[in-house]
Formats: C-alpha cells, structure tokens, sequence
C-alpha cells in the first residue's frame, strides 16, 4: 500500500518526519525550510523557516527534543526549536568550516549533531549552554575530500562517514563533555579520543565511484553504503570488518536505509525503491523492486492533462516516456517511519509513503525480477 501526496512543488531534495509522524519538514530544492501539518487526509502548510542564503543541503529531526537541524551551502548550520507559541526559532551552530555544509544528522542520544562540509571536515557538535549557540569539534584527518553522507552508531559515540575520494571511513565521537564513560565499546572501536579512525575501507575493491550514503544497521554491527558506481555495500565489525559488494546493473543510487538487520532498501537515479537481502553469512542478494508493477498512465491521459504534461515538462511525443515507477525523477531523500514504512521524496516533487508490512510478505506480493 502507498500513499502519494503531491504538495504542489517542482522538486524537494530531502523531508524528515517529527515522532509522531503528524508534521513534515521539506526542502523545495532552495533555502528554505516548508513546515507541514497532517490535515485528514491532507498536508497544510504550517510555516516556511528561513535562515539560510543559500540552497540547503541536509535536514534532520529530533524526535524526543522536538528540534530540528538544518545545513546549507552557505557554510552554515541553525537548529531550530519551537517557542511556546509554536514557533520554530533558530539557533546558530558554529561550524569554523570554509565550505559548504553538506550533510547533518543528530545523534541517537540527541545531545550532539555531526555536519559534513566540503573543507574536508566533520563537526561534531554539541550545546553550550552559556553561550547560546552550538559550538563543534573537528574531526580533520584522514579526510581528503568532501564528505556526502554521515551516519552515527545506535551506542552514541562511533560516526561513519563517506567521501568524494571513495572511502568510508569509521571514527570515534566520543565527546568528553558530553558522553559517559562507562559503556565505551562497540564491536568498531574503543577510544575516548575524538577522530579515533577505526575502519577505512574503499567505496568498492581499490577504487569505484564517489559515496552517496552510509548506513549503521540497527544493531550497529554492519555498515551499509552506496556509490556512484552502481553498487552496494556492507562491512560486517564482528567478522573482522569483511566487505561483502554487489555490483548492480541499475543506475547509482543516492541512499541507503536498513529496514531491520536483514533488509536494506535503497533508491536514486533510477525512481523507484529497491530491496536488498542480507543473509546469515553477510552475503548480499537482490530481491525486489517495490515499483515494478505501475503501469504506464500516458495511455489514459485526457488530452488536456497531456499537453499539460509535455508543456510543463519541455517533452515531446517524440521523446515522452514515463518511467514505470510512481516517482518519474530521481528519489533524493529515504526516511524510515517503521519496519514496515518509509517514505521517500524525489525531485518530480512527489511524498511516497510506501508501506510494506513485513518484507517477506511484500516478496510474496509483488513480482521478483
């Protein structure tokens, strides 16, 4: 079952949910940030946050602490809180990075937010309460290129991130002020030395494409990603960080989101959401598109909403095919809502909430390729 919302947008490049799933943030592609409200059966526009000059690049909500973060390529970042009007109020982060802000996501505890940047930098940051605003700890080498996707550990303290020279690497985000000290293993690493490198591996064999995403399993032992070479990912820390790749034959996907320990669903340049297994050795399989069963809708256009479909989107009968898939343009943006739902927005301007109930009946249920 699916539900497709069309909130009147050209494009939206990433959403997040708050806990309930009541309220949704989007990006439309720009600088602003569009607050919704679930109405019945619809979305009403609650309010636009503007703070950034520039196009924003990454967008994350806490769901206990009710705040959301926001980065853009003005090389800054503002969390955002809500007053008791209901307002949403920004806070600064101070990033001291020279380079657009590419990546944000708040950590499990929600008591820091890592940032990835173009300058070759991760910071993590956390609130400092006499000053105001939030105040950030580099994590500088070995990173030698921009950073695109950050992911944290369910235990707080471990952050993966992946990076335009093709490798994924695995620090310690262990902040003194802030974390404790007891409970400081994980099957990664152990050190309460912020930056501590742990893993480093290539984005596949001795090379491969730049890095779209990175993803703990929710047991935090696995570690998924995802490249521009078309292919998927998973290093496993309690088998010696052993690398197990799959080389697709689809286009490059731009995320990755574990449904549960097993299950992997991941999306990007070809529109529709794809389901990856992972068997008890770690062995990586395909097992199914969740979009293979739409139809193409040209055959029952009116010819109004036709020539309103070619006119919009500069096509010609020539050329115009639509893509066998709800979405008709490249997903940008995965969200998990549960083990059964997620949510996905895409640059043809379209929310997807997909949902699935278990993956086993969902094999059942539609076509394997």
């Amino acid at each position: 079952m699916t539900e497709v919302y069309n909130l009147g947008l050209d494009a939206v490049t990433c959403h997040v949910w708050n806990e309930k799933h009541t309220e949704i943030a989007l990006c439309p592609n720009n600088n602003e940030v569009y607050v919704y409200k679930q109405d019945a059966a619809s979305w009403k526009l609650s309010e636009i946050l503007q703070e950034h000059d520039q196009r924003i690049m990454g967008i994350d909500w806490a769901p206990k602490t009710n705040r959301i973060v926001t980065c853009a390529a003005d090389k800054t970042a503002y969390v955002w809180s809500q007053n008791t009007e209901g307002k949403w109020i920004p806070s600064w982060v101070l990033l001291r990075t020279n380079r657009a802000a590419t990546c944000v996501k708040w950590s499990p505890n929600e008591d820091k937010l890592a940032v990835g940047s173009g300058d070759r930098v991760i910071s993590v940051c956390y609130f400092a309460s006499e000053n105001n605003w939030w105040v950030s700890k580099h994590i500088k080498k070995p990173l030698r290129s921009t950073v695109t996707a950050i992911d944290w550990h369910p235990d707080n303290k471990v952050l993966a991130a992946g990076s335009t020279d093709y490798k994924i690497r695995v620090f310690s985000a262990y902040v003194r002020d802030i974390d404790n000290l007891n409970n400081n293993e994980s099957s990664w690493g152990n050190s309460t030395i912020l930056g501590t490198l742990f893993a480093e591996f290539f984005s596949s064999g001795n090379g491969g494409g730049w890095v779209h995403d990175v993803a703990f399993s929710p047991c935090g032992t696995k570690l998924c990603w995802v490249g521009h070479n078309s292919s998927i990912c998973i290093a496993d820390s309690l088998k010696g960080n052993v690398v197990n790749r799959l080389f697709t034959e689809y286009l490059p996907f731009l995320r990755c989101v574990w449904l549960d320990c097993n299950f992997i669903i991941t999306a990007g340049h070809d529109c529709m959401p794809m389901v990856y297994k992972v068997d008890e050795s770690g062995k990586l399989s395909f097992a199914t598109k969740l979009d293979n069963t739409q139809k193409k809708e040209a055959a029952g256009l009116t010819a109004m909403r036709k020539f309103q479909s070619l006119d919009r989107q500069a096509r010609t009968e020539i050329n115009d095919s639509a893509v066998d898939s709800i979405h008709q343009n490249t997903i940008t943006c995965i969200r998990k809502l549960s083990k059964s739902r997620f949510s996905t927005s895409s640059l043809d301007g379209l929310l997807v909430v997909w949902d699935i109930k278990t993956p086993e009946l969902m094999m059942n249920s539609l076509r394997i390729n």
